[in-house]
């Protein structure tokens, strides 16, 4: 719990950047909650796809995101991104998640500027309240750079 302490402390900031990592080892296949077609969606023509994670434990911070988007490599491979509440600490590990994120309610819209624009409602660890504090995690993902944001803006 104390290792959480700082990290929650960053909740009460009205917004705060989240971690965008790597895909790695935790983010394989059998993390994808079922039903897949509940818990994944594509966008832009089918050229992005995001999944959610539930790495299962541990339980209070289990859930992440999982973006395939363009640029494509010189295979014709998307970049695998993570989106997590924070990042994994230097010494190795998962990365933090959500306790909860509310997949089915995600809004998504595309700004010429900024590239495609997801929000979804999100939860996170406070051991003070059951549920959790909540908040709105948007994520912008620029195609054409590669670039990907990701912003927590709590409730």
């Amino acid at each position: 719990m104390r290792a959480l302490f700082p990290l929650l402390a960053l909740v009460a900031a009205p917004s705060f950047a989240q971690s965008v990592g790597e895909c790695g080892d935790w983010s394989l296949a059998r993390n994808l909650p079922e039903p897949w077609e509940e818990n994944s969606a594509t966008y832009a023509n089918g050229q992005v796809r995001l999944a959610l994670l539930d790495t299962l434990e541990p339980a209070a911070t289990a859930m992440h995101l999982m973006i395939l988007s363009p640029p494509l490599d010189e295979l014709g491979d998307r970049q695998c991104k993570t989106v997590s509440l924070a990042a994994a600490p230097d010494q190795g590990g998962w990365p933090a998640g959500f306790m909860a994120i509310d997949f089915a309610a995600r809004q998504a819209d595309y700004d010429p500027q900024n590239g495609l624009q997801i929000t979804l409602p999100v939860r996170v660890f406070n051991p003070d309240l059951p549920q959790g504090d909540r908040g709105a995690l948007d994520i912008t993902i620029n195609q054409q750079t590669g670039q990907i944001g990701a912003v927590m803006v709590a409730e």
